[in-house]
């Protein structure tokens, strides 16, 4: 049936699991090493976002323990961050590393960062196009489906799904700035409120450089995802 049981462009789709895979990896990887290796100001995950915070002028928002292993995030409608057991009691420069990224979004939440507000706004979006965008083309190349428009021409149900699909995949872009501007804003705030000396925030620059890569991976992975869409999408009106 078009090719779809023995079809080229499930490559696109390997090449961003694979990618996504060795991110993973990756991150993981970076983030055990430098688990093992202590700050040397003593401080937990906790404490260090409790500083970053306090001298950010930020006394709205809550520092919560969170189960899990980086599980970590910050919740801008409760105003709550929250620390995985990892990161919480942790005293190592991965784990204030993190702490200190999620802070980074605590600060861009405080002053109004635009990108975070976009991705916000994207959330509930981003939501139903991971659910629905997919089936709705599966279900449209599978159907043929077909609607007219009222002044000629027509559009496909798989077409329907695409668009909703890049909801998802806007999110993904979207999310790039943002992590980046908020690991960014972290290694600053480390080294100028006097959490880390400059070898230990360069190590932290690579825990969270590498975090990032899963981000950027992700993004990847989901336009690749939408590309084989939208060109099984153009074979089947071409076999039409």
């Amino acid at each position: 049936m078009f090719g779809y049981y023995y079809d080229p462009t499930y490559l696109l789709v390997l090449f961003g699991a694979v990618l996504c895979m060795w991110a993973s990896s990756h991150v993981n990887s970076t983030y055990r090493k430098y688990a093992r290796v202590r700050c040397r100001s003593g401080m937990t995950g906790a404490q260090a976002a409790e500083r970053i915070l306090q001298m950010s002028g930020i006394r709205d928002v809550q520092i919560q323990h969170v189960s899990g292993e980086l599980t970590d995030h910050y919740d801008p409608r409760a105003k709550v961050l929250r620390l995985s057991d990892t990161v919480y009691d942790s005293r190592s420069v991965a784990a204030i590393g993190v702490a200190a990224h999620e802070c980074g979004h605590a600060v861009q939440h405080q002053k109004g960062y635009i990108p975070l507000k976009i991705r916000s706004a994207l959330v509930p979006a981003a939501n139903i196009g991971s659910k629905l965008g997919l089936p709705l083309v599966i279900l449209g190349l599978i159907m043929g489906l077909e609607f007219a428009l009222p002044g000629g021409g027509s559009f496909s149900l798989a077409e329907i799904g695409i668009w909703v699909f890049s909801l998802s995949v806007l999110f993904q872009i979207v999310t790039l700035p943002v992590e980046f501007n908020a690991s960014g804003r972290a290694l600053r705030m480390l080294g100028s409120y006097g959490i880390m000396n400059e070898d230990e925030v360069d190590d932290c620059k690579r825990v969270l450089g590498a975090a990032a890569l899963t981000y950027v991976a992700a993004a990847a992975s989901a336009i690749l995802q939408l590309l084989r869409l939208v060109l099984l999408s153009g074979r089947r009106r071409r076999d039409d």
